[in-house]
């Protein structure tokens, strides 16, 4: 057997958090007057504690997607992010979120070339034809350079929101060292790294070519990813959007270092290790395109050769200010937008019900629902945010919970109906233009 048969494992429903209970009552209050809108916000909103989040005994929080029951380190973050703002006086959200933290910890410390993890080590695989250097705890071992920046990146909300600092033990410290020698080792991959990867599935994207080692590649000083976001195999493999939340994750580790630890020499290792890869997104990063002007590109391999499309996973190009590497004014990313929301994006679809970015992992003319909702979070008016969650509440296929991808011309053809981090990102679109007093 290829493919791993996926088992089936309830998750205990957890009691909502005071603080989770006021958000929903609030949303009663305010979106009133749009019952579809309500409901699919009472569903989604509350969704990942529901029907995803396990407490652990170690006072860990495991957290599955929803239907792979498997921890993704990028999903289980972008599932709880939304909950972050609500936690400085809730204790019970306190224990999930810092919990959470805490497993991502153990994780990175037991590979930190893995996206995809298991609640123990019960040797559980998504595929057994993987051939790379598997552990029993890792699900999948796809190197994909975003999976350790969403670690740090729920780190430093949570440590902002809360002032918390429990969650800063020498374990949290080592794995920034961790971190750090990967990416050292990955901005000079063909010389030092051991990472290999191919899966014997028939399916080009999962694996690297060239026996494991992907394509070759210029030193360029960002970081090598063998795979998206999306967990597709790169084409080039210095992934633009990656190496940006590269740079702003180094800029939060930083932070911790200085603040929290105290430490200089690491603090001015992490500065020149930031210097080193913005250069190269500076210098290798950006594509003169013929009508947008300068845009950033996808994927580069520092050789000139470009992959110019967006993908409706996080790291994308629509995402950059969403992430922090430059805010949503900055003219090479409004460029870049408006690139990625035009038909030269490969991955752009426009149909009878809806027209948004979607992905090479689904089938063509599939949208995202993330895609909508990553274009709402970082519009710059108050007409897109309302049109994009007016498309999200049209496109639902009355199911009350957002999906991954729907066909553009028929919201009923959708694929995976229990994807947790989809529910979350339109939660977070939502709430907060509630917060804005936009609906």
């Amino acid at each position: 057997m290829e493919q791993f048969r996926l088992p089936k494992i309830p998750m205990p429903k957890l009691p909502l958090p005071e603080a989770v209970q006021q958000v929903l009552e609030e949303a009663e209050a305010k979106l009133a007057h749009r019952p579809k809108l309500l409901r699919l916000f009472r569903n989604c909103f509350p969704n990942t504690l529901e029907t995803t989040t396990k407490l652990m005994d170690d006072g860990t929080t495991f957290v599955i997607t929803g239907d792979i029951p498997a921890l993704w380190l990028r999903d289980s973050v972008e599932q709880m992010v939304h909950y972050v703002p609500l936690a400085k006086e809730d204790a019970s959200l306190q224990r999930i979120i810092g919990g959470l933290i805490k497993r991502h910890i153990h994780y990175i410390h037991i590979d930190p070339y893995a996206n995809a993890f298991n609640e123990t080590a019960n040797d559980w695989h998504w595929n057994t034809t993987d051939e790379t250097d598997m552990s029993p705890w890792v699900w999948e071992r796809k190197f994909e350079i975003d999976s350790v920046c969403f670690t740090m990146r729920l780190a430093y909300l949570y440590w902002k929101a809360t002032e918390r600092t429990d969650i800063f033990d020498a374990g949290f410290k080592s794995a920034m060292r961790t971190i750090v020698d990967l990416w050292k080792t990955e901005q000079r991959h063909f010389e030092l790294s051991p990472y290999r990867f191919t899966r014997n599935n028939g399916i080009p994207t999962d694996s690297l070519r060239n026996n494991g080692l992907g394509m070759p590649v210029n030193y360029t000083g960002m970081v090598w990813s063998g795979f998206r976001s999306s967990d597709d195999a790169c084409d080039f493999h210095y992934n633009i959007p990656g190496n940006m939340f590269i740079v702003a994750t180094l800029r939060q580790m930083q932070e911790f270092a200085e603040w929290v630890f105290r430490d200089l020499a690491f603090l001015d290792e992490l500065k020149k290790l930031e210097a080193d890869i913005d250069h190269g997104i500076k210098l290798y990063g950006i594509y003169r395109h013929p009508e947008f002007g300068p845009i950033y590109a996808y994927e580069t391999d520092g050789f000139g050769n470009y992959c110019l499309m967006d993908d409706a996973g996080t790291p994308g190009l629509l995402s950059i200010p969403y992430l922090g590497y430059v805010g949503a004014e900055d003219p090479v990313y409004q460029n870049t937008r408006r690139f990625s929301l035009s038909r030269e994006n490969p991955f752009y679809y426009e149909g009878k019900a809806a027209k948004g970015v979607g992905s090479p992992h689904t089938p063509p003319g599939y949208i995202w629902h993330m895609g909508l909702s990553m274009q709402g979070l970082t519009a710059s008016s108050k007409e897109e945010k309302l049109a994009m969650i007016d498309m999200l509440e049209s496109t639902d296929a009355d199911t009350g919970f957002m999906h991954e991808g729907f066909h553009a011309d028929d919201p009923a053809v959708f694929t995976r109906s229990w994807f947790a981090w989809s529910n979350s990102l339109f939660s977070q679109l939502v709430y907060k233009a509630m917060k804005e007093e936009l609906l």
